[in-house]
C-alpha cells in the first residue's frame, strides 16, 4: 500500500495537466421536465414527488465503469459493489438484494415482477445513457409492485440530426479496457442511432474477471403530422466471476484484500428487450401503446451460500406485455386524466443441482477451491402473468397549486409446474421442500395523493401520500431455503409459498428552489412505514437465511440536493442524506426479538460533494468526496462498521475541437473500505472496496 500511495502525487499531477471534467448531477430546475413522474413530460414544479435527474451531458463527462460512480450523485442514493457491475442499492431502504425497486429503460420495465434481479443496472448499457432519472420513496400507483424503494428510469439516448459517430478507448489498473462507439444519421421522417459497449477487466481481486458486451438500437419515425414510433432494441451479454463481494476476516481485509474465499463463483447474463412505444397527439389528447418483448437467462454459483447451501442454478424467463395509456386535458382548472392499462405474461423455469464443494481450511476462512455437479434438487416452470389499470387525475383549483391524485389495481398470479411433486427432494444432506402445482393470486389497490404550489419562480414545495405494494417473486415464492430434516423443508416449502406482499405507506414533503442566479436546492423529508416486509433471518449457527413475513419496519429521513456556482470557473455541488431504518416489530421467536433495533447496512448519513473546475473549452477537473457513517453489520445490533470517506479525481482536456483526453483516480487516497460488512459464525466479515485504480482514455467524435 505504501508503494502505491507514492504514486498519488505523480496521478495527481497528470491528472491536473489534464485538467479534467465537471460531473454534476445538477440540483434538478424547476422548469425542468421529468418523464417518470406520470409516464410523459412533466414540469418538475408540478410533480409531488422528489426525483433525482442526472443528466446526458454528466454521463458523457464522468464515463462510470459501475453504476456506484454516477449513481450516488443524487441525494439519498447508493448503489454500491458487488462485484463486476453487480450491485446492491439503498434507496430509502438498507443496503439489500431485496425486490424493493423499480428499474425502467425509457419507461419499461427491464425485467418482470416475477423474475426480479437486484443487479438490474448491468442488464442496461448504462453509461452510454440519454441521462437517469430516479423518483424516490413509493410508485406502486403509476407502476405497481417493485416500487417501494424507488423508480430508476435510464433513458436511451436520442438519435443525432445529422451523420454522426463518436467514438472512445480507455484502460487503467487492474486489466481494465473499454471501447464504446456510438453513431446514426436521420434521413426524411426517419432517425436511428447504435450504440456499443465493449468492457473487460482482470478484477483487482483473485478471481474476479468479468467481460460485458451490450448494445443499443434506437429508431425514431414521425408518422404524418400527430404521430410518432419510437423502436428500442437492446442487449447485454455478462460473464463474470462473481466472487467479488466475497466477504473476508478482519484480517485478511486490513492485510490480504486480495484474497478471494469462493473462486468457484460464476454468474452468466443474457439480457435482451424490444420495445416499439407508438404516440398520437391530437387536439387536447395522446394515446400511447407501447407493446414489449424481454428474454432473460442467468446462469449463477453463488458465492454466499457455498457454507450452507451450495446449488448452481439457471434461471430463464421471456416477457410478452404492453403498456397502454390515453390523456385528456380539460380546459376549466388545466385538468388532466390519464387512464392506463399494463399487460405483461412472463414464462419462465428455474434448474437447480446440488454441487459438493472442495475446500481449504475451515470455519467462515474455507477456501472453495472446486466442486463437482450433485444431484437436481429444483426444477420447474413458473407463468407470472400482471393486468393492472390505472388512473391519474390532475387539476389547479388556483393558478399557483396543482393537486394530484391516482389509484391502480394490480391483479398478478403465478402459474406454477413443478416436475418434482411434493415430496422433499434429499441431496448432499440437505433436504429441499417442494412446492406442489398450484397458482398464487394477489390483487391490490395502490393510492396516491399530493400537490405542488409555487410561491414564486424561486419557491416551490409539495408533498404527498403515497401507497405501495410488492408481490413476492418467484425464487421468494417457490424456492425455500434448504433445511435438515424432511418435515422442515415441508415447512419452509409451505411458508415461503403463503408469503404475503409487502405493504408501504409513505408521507413526504418538500421544497425545491434557488437563492439566486448561482445557487438552487431541494429538500425533502420522508416518513415510510412497511407492513408484512419480506425480511431474511439468519440463524446465528447454520448461516441459513429464511425469509419470512416478519412484522414491521420504518424508514425515515431527510434528503438536500445544493449546487452553487462560486465563480465563473468554480462550481459547488452536495447530495446528503440523513435516515434512520429501524425494525419497529420483529419477532422471530420466543426468544429472538429485534424490535427496536436499527436494520443492518444502513448508514444514516450519505454524501456525495463535488468541488468542479473549468469548462468545456479549455479542460475542466472535479474532486469528489464521499462519505459513509457508521452502520450496524447484523441485526442484533452488537457489531458496527466505522464507516469511510473517499476522494476521487476525474477530468477531461480537450486536445482539439472533437478529440478529448480523459483520466479518472478512485480512491486517492488508497483508503481501505468496505462496500458492506457482516458477522458469519460470530465474526466480522467485510467485502473490501477498490483500493486506488487509475483509468485513462481518448474520446473522438466525427
Amino acid at each position: 500500500m505504501m508503494k502505491q500511495f507514492a504514486l498519488a502525487p505523480l496521478a495527481l499531477a497528470v491528472l491536473s495537466t489534464l485538467a479534467a471534467a465537471t460531473a454534476h448531477a445538477e440540483t434538478t430546475a424547476l422548469g425542468e421536465v421529468t418523464v417518470t413522474a406520470t409516464r410523459e413530460g412533466q414540469l418538475v414544479n408540478e410533480t409531488p414527488a422528489t426525483i433525482g435527474v442526472i443528466k446526458e451531458k454528466t454521463l458523457r463527462e464522468v464515463k462510470p465503469t459501475h453504476p456506484s460512480e454516477i449513481m450516488g450523485q443524487v441525494a439519498g442514493v447508493w448503489v454500491n459493489v458487488t462485484g463486476g457491475e453487480g450491485h446492491q442499492t439503498a434507496i430509502r431502504q438498507p443496503l439489500t438484494t431485496n425486490p424493493v425497486y423499480l428499474y425502467l429503460e425509457d419507461g419499461v420495465p427491464t425485467r418482470s415482477t416475477g423474475f426480479f434481479n437486484h443487479n438490474a443496472l448491468y442488464e442496461v448499457n448504462l453509461p452510454m445513457a440519454g441521462g437517469i432519472e430516479i423518483s424516490k420513496g413509493p410508485g406502486s400507483a403509476l407502476y405497481g409492485s417493485d416500487a417501494i424503494g424507488g423508480v430508476v428510469n435510464v433513458l436511451t439516448r436520442k438519435p443525432p440530426t445529422g451523420p454522426e459517430v463518436e467514438g472512445s478507448l480507455e484502460a487503467g489498473s487492474y486489466g481494465w479496457t473499454r471501447a464504446m462507439v456510438t453513431g446514426g444519421s436521420a434521413f426524411g421522417n426517419h432517425a436511428f442511432r447504435a450504440d456499443l459497449n465493449l468492457s473487460h477487466t482482470d478484477g483487482w481481486r483473485d478471481k474476479t474477471a468479468y467481460d460485458r458486451q451490450s448494445g443499443t438500437l434506437r429508431w425514431d419515425s414521425a408518422i404524418g403530422d400527430d404521430a410518432t414510433l419510437k423502436t428500442v432494441a437492446t442487449f447485454s451479454n455478462i460473464d463474470q466471476e462473481t466472487a467479488g463481494s466475497s466477504a473476508i476476516s478482519r484480517a485478511d481485509y486490513l492485510n490480504n484484500p486480495k484474497t478471494n474465499y469462493t473462486p468457484i463463483s460464476l454468474r452468466r447474463v443474457q439480457a435482451f428487450r424490444l420495445s416499439s412505444a407508438y404516440e398520437r397527439e391530437w387536439d387536447n389528447a395522446l394515446l400511447s401503446i407501447t407493446p414489449y418483448y424481454r428474454n432473460d437467462t442467468m446462469d449463477l454459483l453463488a458465492n454466499w451460500s457455498l457454507s450452507y447451501d451450495p446449488t448452481i442454478y439457471t434461471t430463464e424467463n421471456q416477457s410478452f406485455g404492453a403498456q397502454i395509456k390515453y390523456r385528456h386535458d380539460f380546459a376549466p382548472l388545466r385538468t388532466r386524466i390519464i387512464v392506463g392499462v399494463d399487460l405483461d405474461l412472463s414464462p419462465g423455469s428455474r434448474l437447480e443441482n446440488r454441487i459438493n464443494p472442495t475446500s481449504t481450511g475451515s470455519g467462515y476462512t474455507r477456501v472453495y477451491t472446486s466442486y463437482t455437479l450433485g444431484a437436481r434438487v429444483y426444477d420447474y416452470d413458473v407463468t407470472y402473468q400482471g393486468i393492472s389499470p390505472y388512473v391519474h387525475g390532475e387539476i389547479s383549483p388556483v393558478d399557483k397549486l396543482r393537486i394530484t391524485a391516482g389509484l391502480r389495481y394490480d391483479r398478478v398470479s403465478y402459474k406454477f409446474d413443478n416436475r418434482f411433486g411434493t415430496a422433499p427432494v434429499l441431496a448432499s444432506g440437505s433436504y429441499y421442500g417442494q412446492v406442489g402445482d398450484t397458482d398464487v393470486d394477489f390483487g391490490h389497490l395502490s393510492p396516491k395523493l399530493g400537490a405542488t404550489y409555487m410561491f414564486s419562480e424561486a419557491l416551490n414545495v409539495f408533498a404527498a401520500y403515497n401507497h405501495a405494494f410488492r408481490a413476492p417473486s418467484e425464487g421468494q415464492l417457490f424456492r425455500p431455503a434448504a433445511a435438515g430434516s424432511a418435515g422442515a423443508a415441508t415447512a419452509a416449502a409451505e411458508a415461503s409459498r403463503n408469503l404475503k406482499p409487502i405493504k408501504v405507506d409513505s408521507v413526504e414533503i418538500g421544497l425545491r428552489g434557488k437563492l439566486n442566479a448561482a445557487i438552487n436546492y431541494d429538500i425533502a423529508a420522508y416518513y415510510m412505514t412497511k407492513k408484512d416486509d419480506i425480511l431474511s433471518y439468519r440463524d446465528p449457527v447454520t448461516n441459513l437465511s429464511t425469509p419470512t413475513n416478519a412484522g414491521k419496519t420504518l424508514h425515515r429521513g431527510i434528503e438536500i440536493g445544493a449546487g452553487a456556482q462560486l465563480a465563473e470557473l468554480w462550481r459547488l455541488d452536495t447530495a446528503f442524506s440523513y435516515a434512520k431504518h429501524t425494525y419497529e416489530d420483529w419477532r422471530i421467536s420466543g426468544s429472538v426479538d429485534y424490535s427496536g433495533n436499527e436494520m443492518e447496512l444502513a448508514p444514516r448519513r450519505i454524501a456525495n460533494t463535488r468541488l468542479s473546475f473549468g469548462n468545456a473549452q479549455t479542460g475542466m477537473a472535479q474532486l469528489e468526496w464521499l462519505h459513509f457513517g457508521s452502520w450496524w453489520s447484523n441485526q442484533t445490533n452488537t457489531s458496527k462498521y466505522d464507516g469511510h470517506d473517499l476522494f476521487n479525481l476525474r477530468g477531461i482536456y480537450p486536445l482539439a475541437r472533437d478529440i478529448s483526453l480523459f483520466a479518472n483516480i478512485h480512491n486517492v487516497a488508497d483508503k481501505r473500505y468496505a462496500e458492506s460488512t457482516g458477522v458469519t459464525s460470530g465474526f466480522d466479515t467485510f467485502a473490501p472496496g477498490l483500493p486506488r485504480t487509475f483509468s485513462a482514455g481518448i474520446q473522438a467524435k466525427w
